[in-house]
């Protein structure tokens, strides 16, 4: 066993985590989000397997997947070989028959991807490339005047679905409760081997470069000052970005935070009791992440190690898939581990199936792979930073160790709603705190 995996740690051993040629097209928009005609003709299809050309334009991008796509995997649904039911009455065996069996029986009858097309194709979509692979994004742009440029970070087994809901609230926040002066610019960004982004053909595309890109990217739409946000994957990527500190990054804000203390660390990795003196909130995060290590990081050791091995699984099999995912969601929303409770039935599926009709369950794994790391560890950064802390996350960061690891904490908040899926669990609440969170640098 490595010593990744005997650390336990999750997206590197814990570091959290092509469309081939015909699977979509993409098609001009009237212009792009910063104001300017499109550069070009519209990309061509299969962005997933374009070679790198060294165009740095900025390209309009549009989904259209071909019905034949959607047809398989009916098929394939209806071909679903289920295992028998579980042998124990709780989930310590994993996703549980009578929970997955009715999700993707909707999936292969009643579920209609279409209007996810709709929905993702009403915002400005682009792609560019970045250090020789494409990166799909939406350009958001605020009516308001002094908006403040923000680029956000989804994670795995997220997607941009899970930030869909929030788009509303912070480029138009007087429409939702909030102040002109609390608006953002929002570039959604898909990482590099996720939904309609190119996928590596080589090792490398860790969260160190994809934080470099994100800086890239920002520069390229026009933006000389802006803030970083993320949770999962996009917290690490967020934290990669506080480290490099570009000229211009003004601050970030992550709501899975990188705190655990050495000490802490050691003991967690050794098996051994709590270190001595934790307060309250420190055992209980202590207690959290040790139910992590023992019993809930079987998913990020298949993918650190072999994701490859496991993609054979994931690419063919669509309720394989679904379950896959849905022991996540169960996992980490703040549902009393029931993920209906969280999410809607189509709201699991849009997620779900984008990775399908991308064919990315095994590009996304691999980030996990390169990532090699301990994720959960305390960082050191001295950038203006920011933290909400909701309930459901895997661990509820403590303020004692947030302030030892972010060295500029200029907003801390706990709230009382959400999990680790934030913007797609608690919408408004996660509004609410991103707003907050950067008031004091606009």
């Amino acid at each position: 066993m490595s010593s990744v995996l005997m650390s336990s740690n999750r997206r590197g051993f814990f570091a959290a985590s092509a469309a081939a040629g015909a699977l979509f097209s993409r098609t001009a928009l009237a212009q792009n989000s910063i104001g300017d005609e499109p550069q070009g003709p519209p990309a061509e299809a299969g962005v997933g397997r374009r070679e790198p050309t060294g165009d740095t334009s900025i390209r309009p991008f549009r989904i259209h997947v071909p019905e034949a796509v959607l047809v398989d995997l009916r098929r394939r649904i209806v071909a679903t070989r289920w295992p028998e039911r579980e042998t124990v009455n709780d989930l310590s065996q994993g996703v549980r028959l009578a929970k997955i069996q009715p999700l993707v029986t909707y999936w292969g009858t009643r579920y209609d991807w279409r209007k996810v097309e709709r929905k993702l194709n009403a915002l400005p979509q682009f792609v560019t490339e970045i250090d020789g692979l494409d990166i799909q994004f939406a350009h958001v742009r605020s009516r308001h005047p002094n908006a403040m440029p923000l680029i956000i970070t989804h994670g795995w087994p997220g997607s941009v679905m899970e930030l869909l809901k929030v788009v509303g609230p912070l480029t138009d926040p007087t429409a939702h409760g909030g102040k002109a002066e609390d608006a953002f610019h929002l570039v959604l960004p898909s990482m590099p081997g996720y939904g309609f982004s190119g996928k590596p053909r080589s090792t490398g595309w860790g969260a160190d470069r994809i934080a470099t890109a994100w800086d890239v990217l920002m520069k390229r739409l026009g933006y000389k000052r802006y803030v970083s946000q993320g949770g999962d994957w996009g917290s690490v990527v967020a934290d990669k970005m506080a480290i490099q500190a570009p000229e211009g990054l003004l601050g970030i804000h992550v709501n899975m935070p990188a705190t655990v203390p050495p000490d802490v660390a050691k003991a967690l990795n050794n098996g051994d009791p709590a270190p001595s003196g934790l307060s309250e909130k420190e055992k209980a995060a202590f207690d959290s992440m040790n139910y992590l290590y023992k019993k809930g990081a079987g998913y990020a050791a298949m993918m650190v190690t072999r994701p490859q091995t496991l993609g054979y699984a994931l690419e063919d099999s669509p309720a394989g898939l679904a379950a896959f995912f849905y022991d996540k969601f169960t996992d980490w929303s703040y549902s009393g581990g029931d993920a209906d409770r969280a999410f809607t039935k189509d709201e699991m599926l849009d997620d779900i199936t984008l990775y399908w009709v991308t064919k990315t369950a095994t590009s996304a794994a691999q980030l996990y792979w390169e990532n090699n790391a301990n994720n959960f560890n305390a960082v050191s950064i001295s950038l203006p930073a920011a933290v909400t802390v909701f309930p459901g996350e895997i661990y509820r960061a403590p303020r004692s160790w947030v302030e030892r690891s972010y060295h500029n904490l200029i907003y801390f908040n706990e709230v009382d709603k959400g999990g680790h899926f934030a913007a797609w669990e608690q919408p408004e609440i996660f509004s609410r705190e991103i707003r907050a969170a950067f008031r004091s640098l606009r």
